[in-house]
């Protein structure tokens, strides 16, 4: 009898700020043994020689689209392309349509999440200005948190009312993560914009969602946090001014924490004369300072980790006139391609990428058994190599909408495996799986 189902032999494995070469031995769908060698019997073995193992990504911000924007993807298309990339778990945003803003609601998306997706998978539950009992059932054990749109939104997820913000701030069981842009400074930037110019692009649009309109939106939640000793989490941070609000304290010692997406610390405004509308998302993409303070930020400890806020669109809507054009970029299967550029261009060593995109995310939202690679955690792991190339075009996307910001550029490393729950789900860069064995996330408070 086999001791383990599957021995992944001579992994470098990059690991809690370690670089160790090992084999790790799975069973069922955890890690059973790590060591410098396994001899034991296995089932299936994989030589993993020359190439390094980490846990797999944990993506804390995601639009799939599922229900009801299916058009754009769907939690089946999206999290293949996501799995493809090394992400092993995902958090799930609730503007889809439905809303998600009962507990019926929330039961029935993780219903469609059994049924269709290829990560693990938790869905943030969506606050509205009216929905204070339900918000009040949520499990923190069970749910990754409350998002909070301070912006403009889809459907009724829009909160304003600074009652309706003081009372999810007092009595909300559950991490509250926000989108911070003040909506009177937002309108206010558009109006005077069109006073002044008769054609208006895409270079408008940081002109517009400026850092006035992202800092007294972040300063505003913050405080409320602070009154309320709530558990806060500001999503994608995008200005320098911003920075100040927070604490560079270790991770553990924080209430407010805060993130900072891959396009804010990749693109800034000169780029828009390029990419136009395709770089065009909410909060926007700001100035070359903002980006390289940013970059900073991260490394310095102020901001926490990384996510994408992944967010496909129909081309043809990105194609319309600036004003009419959707918001949102897709990025999930470019993600760690676009970290390990960073990392090699010496803004942060690989133990910060892997520490970034898994053991942050994990250690903010206390996720059970993921985020690191130990005996006994759950087996997630991606695979890579920093040596060969990944080529890119809107041909070899995954995600449904079929486009990239990235249509033509090449990345110097590749992702050549995922495995989700001890199932090999990608290796040698294709799917090699016929169907998912994802979980629902569970959280450890």
């Amino acid at each position: 009898m086999s001791n383990f189902d599957l021995v992944l032999k001579n992994c470098l494995l990059i690991n809690e700020d370690k670089q160790t070469p090992v084999d790790i031995g799975i069973k069922n769908d955890r890690i059973e043994k790590i060591a410098s060698e396994i001899t034991e019997d296995a089932k299936k073995t994989l030589d993993l020689e020359g190439k390094y193992v980490a846990p797999g990504i944990i993506d804390d911000q995601v639009h799939f689209r599922d229900p009801g924007l299916t058009e754009k993807g769907d939690i089946r298309s999206e999290s293949l392309a996501a799995v493809h990339a090394g992400v092993t778990s995902t958090f799930d945003m609730p503007n889809v349509n439905p809303n998600t803003t009962t507990m019926e609601l929330l039961a029935e998306r993780n219903q469609l999440g059994a049924q269709k997706s290829w990560t693990n998978y938790s869905y943030y539950f969506g606050a509205m200005e009216t929905n204070l009992e339900e918000i009040k059932k949520l499990d923190p054990k069970e749910t990754c948190g409350l998002k909070v749109f301070m912006g403009t939104s889809t459907g009724t997820l829009l909160v304003e009312d600074d009652h309706a913000l003081e009372q999810i701030f007092e009595h909300c069981p559950v991490t509250i993560v926000t989108h911070c842009e003040d909506n009177e400074t937002m309108k206010a930037n558009l109006e005077k914009v069109k006073l002044e110019n008769e054609e208006i692009d895409a270079s408008f649009h940081p002109i517009i969602k400026d850092d006035i309109c992202c800092y007294k939106s972040s300063s505003k939640v913050i405080n409320l946090a602070k009154k309320h000793c709530s558990d806060l989490h500001v999503l994608h941070l995008t200005t320098e001014k911003e920075i100040e609000l927070f604490e560079n304290i270790p991770l553990k010692d924080k209430r407010i924490t805060c993130e900072v997406c891959v396009h804010h610390l990749w693109f800034d405004e000169r780029d828009y004369s390029e990419l136009g509308n395709l770089i065009v998302c909410n909060p926007a993409i700001k100035k070359e300072s903002d980006k390289n303070a940013l970059r900073k930020a991260l490394k310095d400890g102020y901001i926490d980790y990384v996510a994408t806020d992944h967010a496909p669109h129909v081309f043809e809507d990105k194609k319309l006139p600036y004003l009419q054009a959707s918001a949102g970029i897709p990025l999930i299967e470019h993600s760690f391609h676009m970290m390990i550029e960073l990392h090699k261009q010496g803004y942060y060593s690989l133990n910060d990428v892997i520490a970034y995109m898994s053991h942050k995310v994990a250690d903010r939202f206390s996720i059970l058994d993921r985020g690191y690679i130990r005996e006994g955690y759950k087996a997630d792991f991606m695979i890579f190599d920093l040596n060969k190339d990944t080529h890119v075009s809107n041909q070899t996307e995954l995600t449904k909408c079929g486009w990239t910001p990235f249509d033509g550029k090449t990345f110097s490393s590749s992702i050549y495996g995922t495995i989700v729950n001890g199932k090999p789900i990608v290796m040698n860069g294709k799917i090699i799986a016929n169907e998912t064995v994802s979980e629902k996330l569970r959280f450890d408070r």
